[in-house]
């Protein structure tokens, strides 16, 4: 599959740039990296304490439930530095990347993970209103824990492969 001609065109000058300028392309690499570092490294954590918790009676849970919530700013502040990045590294490449089914299966990816993030924001004001050991809930919270883990470390994988085999 190639890409249209128009987009090609449209982010020539940037891929131009990108790949004459070191610095930029430094710049760039780093706000991605660092992006999954912050989003993925905070939502791994969350996720551990979550599966975690769930061992534990629900009163005890709550806590855990209040630093989830909070750190959900965070991830999606981290997530929004790697999609801007992630843009452009695509303009800087269109050609390569439109057409890589890696490419294309790491965005699926990603989509589900924020689906999966989404479900789990869903649940945990569920839980703010009904946190009783019998609500459905805290295992809807654990399945999304193991969802997040399981994405975050399989997209990071195909964005590896996207690098060295794309």
């Amino acid at each position: 599959m190639s890409a249209p001609h128009a987009l090609v065109a449209l982010c020539k000058p940037w891929a131009d740039y990108y790949s004459d300028s070191k610095g930029a392309e430094t710049v760039v690499q780093f706000l991605h990296i660092g992006g999954l570092l912050l989003a993925g490294g905070l939502a791994i954590a969350a996720d551990r304490g979550t599966y975690r918790t769930m061992r534990h009676a629900a009163t005890d849970r709550l806590s855990h439930l209040k630093e989830v919530s909070a750190v959900h700013r965070w991830v999606l502040t981290g997530l929004a530095v790697v999609v801007v990045s992630g843009i452009a590294l695509f303009a800087s490449d269109v050609d390569t990347f439109f057409g890589s089914w890696i490419f294309w299966t790491k965005m699926g990816l990603v989509v589900l993970l924020l689906l999966n993030g989404w479900l789990m924001t869903r649940s945990e004001h569920a839980l703010a209103l009904d946190p009783s050991e019998s609500s459905p809930q805290w295992r809807r919270m654990h399945r999304a824990a193991i969802t997040s883990l399981t994405l975050w470390f399989i997209i990071t994988a195909f964005g590896v492969a996207l690098v060295n085999l794309a």
